[in-house]
């Protein structure tokens, strides 16, 4: 099985050194701003006032694939092991979102960065399957296959293999003849039958990318990540160079352009057109964007970044505003996006009584995977764990312990935060809260009825916390800016705290070569069940 990490790699054509960049188009220093508080206290960017702060989402929603839809915007990302996966979100003003709901209800693999497009009248996602430990019959190790809808809303198709293989970053475009392609990452490129269903011809290395200064510092060269728009008689390549992680000068955004979709490609004369130069600023890694036009007929660029300090929320979705010159090329017009924007002009109000996001807050009334919870590295037919409904989770125990029993997960966008949880042990389970990053790293508590394990950096501390014995137990966690307390109490008792304070810093993608984020997560291993309740989840004011 192919790593993420080394799956960016693809079509990287040289190991290109270390620096920092050239000026780029840069605004004063800007005096940071607040984000405003959405649902449950979270980070929300519209500060209602006509201004916005980044993230417009907060957390790790990465690899952004934005679609344009007369007045309405939809919004996808990586969902990687998340079953079902491909969270589909709404705006009319680029800056406030509403989740729609999962596209893709059983995934063949872990899903890369995909493509969402509206062609003929029908909606397309192109969608990179990684053979992951329980997927069959994928061909390779990166696998294209899509699907489509009639309606965003749904229902989606089954997945249509289109046969391409080793090749990841899906970007569709109908050239000058009318035909659709597919770039894809290297860049390479494929004509697609009228339908969009199935390829019409070879796979063939069209772009070769622009090339950097060899002492710029970069993760890797890594072209990846095209995307196409047509403006004003001209294609344009938009493209991700210089690795999604490593050092916070590497990740980038590049253009190029051309009369043909079958080129020449010609680079922008000032790429690139985004990148972070000063790792001090507070969004870094910045790159694998989508340009997309506003409300009122301006340009934007969505796309992700680390936040500094925070790599442990993941690539977060940025909005940038872009002009174009007059010689047609595009610009950068947002600088280090630290301070209010003025918000899109023209955009229009969500229905009256929403708000953005959507609360992690679950009193388990009714099943919300895919749009509030998913499963860590689970085989999509095994869903039928986790059964929720009347205000209760039952979750069948699996595996020895966090690291093989595929916890439910959600992301989280708030760099101060608590979650509590109540549970019930049923046939021998040990069951926990916790905050998971992948199977090697995470951290929280597991109670059996008999005893309390803390876990930190992936394994059982040495510290054994003193426990109640019984069946039911309430856990709270405490993630205060990257300082982890935990609590436990007998239901209806006070609240315990945890002897062993932890520090989660270094829960992240540079230490773990992986892709993800730390996040809240329940987990039930051993034999039988845990019975859930009452899951509640509060922002923490900063400051």
């Amino acid at each position: 099985m192919i790593g993420r990490r080394d799956a960016l790699r693809l079509g990287a054509l040289t190991g290109l050194g270390a620096g920092l960049s050239a000026p780029s188009l840069a605004l004063p220093a800007p005096r940071t701003g607040t984000p405003a508080q959405g649902v449950e206290g979270q980070r929300r960017a519209d500060r209602g006032d006509g201004t916005y702060v980044n993230p417009i989402l907060a957390g790790d929603f990465p690899d952004p694939t934005i679609l344009k839809d007369g007045e309405d915007y939809y919004l996808t990302h990586s969902s990687f092991e998340a079953a079902p996966g491909l969270l589909i979100w709404h705006s009319r003003d680029l800056v406030n979102w509403l989740p729609i709901g999962p596209a893709l209800d059983k995934p063949l693999g872990t899903v890369f960065a995909v493509d969402l497009v509206k062609y003929r009248g029908r909606y397309y996602i192109y969608i990179p399957f990684m053979k992951a430990p329980w997927s069959q019959g994928l061909k390779s190790f990166a696998n294209i296959y899509v699907i489509h809808a009639d309606d965003m809303r749904g229902p989606w198709s089954d997945p249509i293999d289109l046969g391409i293989g080793g090749l990841i970053d899906p970007g569709h475009v109908v050239g000058e003849d009318g035909k659709p392609y597919l770039f894809l990452s290297g860049v390479n490129r494929v004509r697609l039958t009228d339908d969009g269903l199935a390829t019409d011809g070879p796979v063939e290395k069209v772009y070769d990318g622009w090339k950097y200064p060899d002492d710029w510092v970069t993760e890797a060269y890594s072209l990846e990540g095209p995307k196409l728009l047509r403006r004003d008689g001209w294609f344009y390549l938009v493209t991700a160079v210089g690795g999604t992680a490593g050092p916070p000068t590497g990740h980038m955004v590049t253009v190029a352009r051309s009369r043909s979709v079958n080129g020449p490609w010609q680079d922008c004369p000032h790429n690139p057109v985004i990148r972070t130069v000063n790792p001090a600023d507070t969004w870094l890694s910045r790159g694998h964007a989508t340009f997309v036009e506003g409300p009122a007929g301006d340009w934007w660029a969505v796309y992700h970044g680390y936040e500094n300090g925070f790599y442990t929320l993941g690539r977060q979705t940025l909005l940038e505003p872009i002009q174009w010159d007059k010689d047609g090329w595009p610009r950068a017009m947002g600088a280090d996006l630290a301070r209010p924007l003025p918000k899109p002009a023209g955009g229009k109000a969500q229905p009256s009584g929403t708000v953005h996001g959507m609360p992690w807050s679950d009193n388990f009334a009714c099943p919300s995977l895919g749009k509030r919870w998913r499963f860590y590295n689970q085989a999509p037919d095994e869903s039928a764990r986790a059964v929720a409904g009347g205000g209760t989770l039952t979750l069948a125990a699996k595996g020895r312990g966090p690291q093989d029993a595929s916890p439910l997960t959600h992301l989280v966008g708030d760099r101060a935060y608590e979650c509590t949880v109540s549970l019930e042990l049923e046939g021998g389970a040990e069951a926990g809260l916790l905050l998971f990053f992948n199977d090697r790293l995470f951290l929280g508590m597991g109670y059996d009825g008999a005893r309390m394990v803390s876990y930190r950096g992936g394994k059982p501390s040495y510290w054994q916390e003193p426990v109640t014995r019984g069946s039911r137990i309430d856990l709270r966690i405490v993630n205060d800016r990257q300082i982890v307390t935990m609590y436990h109490r007998v239901p209806g008792g006070d609240w315990i705290r945890h002897a062993v304070r932890s520090e989660v810093s270094g829960y992240h993608a540079n230490t773990m070569d992986d892709l993800a984020s730390l996040r809240p997560a329940l987990f039930a291993s051993g034999k039988g069940m845990a019975r859930f309740r009452d899951y509640r989840y509060r922002a923490l004011r900063e400051g």
